[in-house]
């Protein structure tokens, strides 16, 4: 189909779904990603594909514009958004939902990591459904990843538990690059654009939006590279923080003492959550600088540094308080340091006895251990270090 009969196509109102596909450096997928996308679709599905492009040195953009057109029809267009530089990925999905016409809007990878033939089974729960936004999800039941290395689920599984706890998002893959919402659910939301998923954002902003998820199996690419590196994990604590601070402003208007407890109880489990993170890469960074030095003793130093850090989040995270004077501060990690050694001791200690005088079985012991460990720690950290009453 030519340019003015795709214009044209898109002046009647014909388009009823859009798919925005944001690419860098895709040459060796782009034109196989849009033959995927094109026999995955209905036959009587009037859409568009609007390839957003970065500038990509390798000529991703001009493929997709000469394929494009080959593939084009009475009921399928493509579109190519050419960028003048390599500006993130939120923002050039932001772009191409702005260049779209469609009542819904599918947003996908170029890489095969999401498959095409998902397409349908989304456009159909929204479709079907009171749902305003479909996620492709990993982490539900008949969802699962293929070919990740551990490292790679570990930051994911991180990643995902900052989102849910910090920003009380209450699905189960919000960081999801496969999903699809209605046009109007958008409509007002001002989007800042920072980082990798903007799904996070149009989770916390799109208040009231319905969420439905549907499994499906992430698959790491096979051509191409990733585009996972340092300044990607920079941008989304970046795009976290600044959706906290948004999501503050709204909680700081809430009166209720039962959700202002639990928003920061929340917090506090997931500062304790990323300090095993920072417990498992200190100590292993050790083991392999200083493969000399004993395991027990790179274990301890990783002990101490994830305590450290969890002691600085939730000093600034989860209990707001940015007075940072030395003797307060020197205080207050006293103070949470003996805590949390005495939370070490209940959990040995609750261990110890329900398997000793109850014989109960160690996995249960240990949930239970560390659930009576982790409430002690919150209230008494809450109470004492940072001052605070139980139930506020």
């Amino acid at each position: 189909m030519d340019l003015p009969a795709q214009e044209e196509m898109l002046k009647t109102g014909k388009v009823a779904l859009s798919i925005v596909l944001p690419t860098y450096n895709e040459s060796q997928n782009i034109a196989k990603m849009l033959d995927s996308i094109a026999s995955a679709l209905p036959v009587d599905t009037a859409a568009e594909i609007i390839v957003v492009d970065d500038n990509s040195p390798d000529g991703t953009g001009d493929i997709a514009s000469q394929h494009g057109q080959s593939i084009c029809n009475g009921k399928l267009s493509i579109q190519v958004v050419r960028r003048q530089a390599k500006l993130g990925l939120s923002s050039a999905i932001l772009a191409g939902v702005q260049s779209a016409s469609g009542d819904i809007v599918v947003v996908m990878d170029g890489d095969f990591s999401h498959p095409p033939q998902t397409i349908p089974h989304m456009v159909e729960e929204l479709q079907n459904s009171k749902c305003d936004i479909v996620i492709a999800s990993r982490y539900i039941k008949g969802g699962s990843i293929a070919g990740w290395p551990f490292k790679r689920r570990l930051m994911s599984k991180g990643a995902t538990k900052i989102a849910k706890y910090g920003l009380g998002i209450q699905v189960h893959d919000p960081m999801s690059g496969f999903f699809a919402f209605r046009r109007q659910v958008i409509e007002g939301v001002k989007f800042d654009a920072i980082g990798y998923k903007m799904l996070l954002e149009i989770l916390v902003k799109a208040k009231g939006a319905r969420v439905q998820e549907v499994p499906y199996t992430f698959t790491n690419r096979r051509d191409g590279t990733s585009k996972l590196d340092s300044s990607v994990m920079l941008d989304y604590i970046r795009a976290v923080w600044k959706l906290y601070r948004y999501g503050k402003s709204l909680r700081e208007k809430e009166r209720r003492a039962s959700v202002r407890f639990f928003s920061k109880a929340g917090r506090f489990y997931t500062v304790g959550a990323s300090g095993l993170l920072v417990n498992f890469i200190v100590s292993f960074l050790f083991q392999a600088i200083v493969p000399e030095l004993w395991y027990l003793y790179t274990t301890i130093i990783g002990i101490l540094f994830s305590m450290t850090s969890n002691f600085m989040l939730n000093k600034v995270w989860t209990f707001e308080d940015r007075d940072f004077a030395a003797k307060k501060t020197l205080f207050q990690y006293g103070m949470f340091m003996g805590f949390s050694s005495l939370g070490a001791l209940i959990q040995l200690g609750v261990v110890y006895a329900l398997i000793e005088n109850y014989s109960v079985s160690y996995p249960i012991a240990l949930i239970l251990a560390v659930m009576s460990a982790s409430i002690g720690n919150f209230l008494l950290n809450k109470k004492w270090t940072f001052k605070e009453k139980i139930w506020s």
